[in-house]
């Protein structure tokens, strides 16, 4: 199997590393309570997915 009979500079790595960095999630708004949420869930601060109810939220006291 070839080896590199050079090593790489440190410039040609950083360029080809520079697109493996992590992206952040996509969020979209609650319809009901415009809190920010992943798509295609339940928000979690009021329990609604596509109009009703489907989690039962407890109220922080």
């Amino acid at each position: 199997m070839p080896n590199p009979k050079r090593r790489h500079s440190q410039r040609r790595t950083s360029t080809r590393r520079a697109h493996d960095a992590l992206k952040g999630h996509s969020l979209s708004e609650c319809p009901n309570c415009h809190e920010k949420k992943m798509p295609h869930r339940a928000c979690v601060k009021c329990g609604y997915y596509k109009g009703r109810e489907v989690l039962e939220v407890e109220e922080a006291s």
